[in-house]
């Protein structure tokens, strides 16, 4: 059965509908980052009540290199370490101290973590760490012994 719709030739005022879309965006986002913190691998998690920075990381031919936005951030205020076969970098972004009221936020503040295990052929005594344009960039290099190579049939 077909129901007439009713139209209004004005919007209504207070509602935005594009406003409600991106409001429903960010709690899907939210979700998602709470839920699977380091979208598209299945081994980096956050630490428990600290959501995770979004995080890139690439599989080159002598490293594995970790890129984290962590926006604002000073150096010393983050800390990267390894141990067990994991790395484990966690910090802190302070919330900034608002004068009016606060519309909308969508960037993160307070406690955040990303741990990861590390492959067999990570040499972990040679990890670096540098933190450029709000990028942390975690350089994990391939132990020499553990690099493929051909190996010659006999017989």
């Amino acid at each position: 059965m077909t129901l007439p719709v009713h139209r209004n030739r004005g919007q209504v005022s207070g509602w935005d509908p594009f406003r409600e879309l991106e409001e429903l965006r960010t709690r899907m986002d939210q979700l998602m980052h709470s839920t699977f913190p380091f979208p598209g691998s299945g081994f980096a998690q956050a630490e428990a009540g600290a959501w995770a920075p979004l995080a890139d990381v690439e599989d080159t031919e002598d490293a594995y290199l970790m890129e984290l936005e962590v926006p604002g951030v000073d150096k010393d205020r983050i800390t990267v370490e390894v141990g067990d076969g994991e790395l484990d970098i966690h910090g802190e972004i302070e919330e900034k101290e608002r004068t009016g009221v606060l519309r909308r936020q969508a960037r993160h503040a307070g406690e955040f973590g990303y741990r990861t295990s590390l492959p067999a052929n990570a040499d972990t005594e040679s990890i670096t760490a540098e933190l450029a344009n709000g990028v942390l960039t975690v350089r994990v290099p391939k132990a020499e012994k553990a690099k493929q190579h051909r190996i010659e049939i006999t017989g």
